[in-house]
């Protein structure tokens, strides 16, 4: 792949995960997604039929409206969560309520899997709350960024000095009064090597 190759544009499954996982992050998803589950199963067993062989199972009761009801209103709770999140904390407490009834009233809850999703999605529902947006940290004090690490300094106003005071530097500024050498050795120490008979050359 070349420079000059133009970048692939992303595609139309993409764009629609992209939108689908932003609309999801911004409400109570799963709440919602596990009050419906947990409503299908309790208005489905009372007027199922199962066959085994030649003989027919129903499972219907005196009951199977209520069920009916039941089902569909943890459905509509469970849209409520999705396009209604402001509602999220009375429809989470409605979904645990109707869990609760759907014991006495379909079937053990819907034989326990819709009572449990039922329970889980409105725990969700109440227990949800929305992303509070990301606000800019301040500067600290001290002239650090958020890392820690120092500013850069300003090279109009730097001033830099020699490092005298550590051992070993490798430079020392000369004394003050005396007229230094090339190789940094004071005036006062080749009058000194004079006296006892040395020679200063150059």
């Amino acid at each position: 792949m070349s420079a000059e190759t133009p970048a692939q544009s992303t595609g139309t499954f993409d764009r629609l995960r992209l939108r689908f996982r932003a609309w999801r992050g911004h409400r109570p998803f799963w709440a919602g997604l596990f009050t419906m589950l947990g409503g299908l199963p309790i208005a489905y067993f009372p007027y199922a039929t199962f066959k085994l062989g030649t003989m027919s199972i129903a499972m219907a009761t005196t009951a199977g409206a209520g069920s009916l009801i039941i089902g569909v209103l943890l459905v509509t709770l469970g849209l409520t969560m999705w396009f209604q999140y402001a509602t999220r904390i009375f429809a989470g407490v409605a979904a645990i309520v109707l869990s609760l009834v759907s014991l006495v009233v379909s079937n053990i809850g819907g034989f326990i899997l819709g009572f449990v999703f039922a329970l889980v999605g409105g725990a969700l529902a109440v227990s949800w709350v929305p992303g509070a947006p990301p606000q800019p940290q301040p500067l600290p004090e001290g002239g650090t960024d958020e890392g820690g690490a120092p500013l850069a300094a300003d090279p109009d106003t730097a001033i830099l000095r020699p490092v005298t005071d550590e051992p070993g530097a490798p430079y020392r500024a000369p004394e003050s009064g005396h007229r230094a050498t090339p190789d940094g050795t004071p005036e006062a120490a080749w009058a000194a090597d004079n006296v006892n008979g040395g020679s200063r050359v150059g």
